[in-house]
This record gives structure tokens, C-alpha cells and sequence, in this order.
């Protein structure tokens, strides 16, 4: 069972990925806010996938994936933002993330992108 890291500033967004997640195998281990938190989180809970949103406070969805795979290249990191223009998601891919989902997802797209790194 693969745990996963979800981060997104939208605590209903979180919590929706988190029961889709967990109904569904997965072993949510934490939740951030930010990407300064999710930075914190990824170094003290190694899951082996994150959800990451792009555009929130503190520190953004790309700034900290760029953190994230600085500390550790093979982190599997799956964008999820309803940001989906061509640019974005070049430079999320760029910067070494895994996958790319755009918000509002289906279940079955989120479930097919994590289960495809798992």
C-alpha cells in the first residue's frame, strides 16, 4: 500500500483526495497546507507519492516540488491544480514531476495516475 503525502491549501480538497485515497488502498500519512509544510512533511514522513497543488500561500506547488526532488530525485510527485495551461504543466514536468492532474478530477483519473507509480 503505497502512502502518500497530500498537499493542497484547500482543506476540502485534501479531504476529498483523502477519502478517495483511502477507500481506495492508499495510506494517506499527512496532509499540508503549503509547500513549505509539504517540504517539512516529505523529510519527515518519506511517502512514496505526493499530491501537489499548485498555487498556494507560504511557498507554491513548483517551488516545492523543485525542494522536494533536490532532497530526494526519484520522489514520484503528481501535480494536481485546476491550473492546467500548456506552460505550467511543461514546467512542472521540467522540474521533475511525475504526472499532472487537473482539478476538477474524476476519481478513476486520480486513482489511475497514482496507481501508475505505485
Amino acid at each position: 500500500m503505497a502512502k502518500v503525502l497530500i498537499v493542497d491549501d484547500a482543506a476540502f480538497m485534501r479531504i476529498s483526495i483523502k477519502n478517495s485515497l483511502s477507500k481506495n488502498g492508499f495510506d494517506v500519512v499527512g496532509e499540508a497546507e503549503n509547500g513549505a509544510v509539504a517540504v517539512e512533511k516529505y523529510r519527515e514522513l518519506s511517502p512514496d507519492i505526493v499530491t501537489m497543488d499548485i498555487t498556494m500561500p507560504v511557498m507554491g506547488g513548483l517551488d516545492a516540488l523543485k525542494a522536494i526532488i533536490g532532497m530526494d530525485p526519484g520522489a514520484r510527485v503528481i501535480m494536481v491544480s485546476a491550473m492546467g495551461q500548456e506552460a505550467i504543466v511543461r514546467d512542472a514536468v521540467l522540474s521533475g514531476a511525475r504526472g499532472f492532474i487537473v482539478k476538477p478530477f474524476k476519481e478513476d483519473g486520480l486513482l489511475s495516475a497514482l496507481n501508475k507509480l505505485s
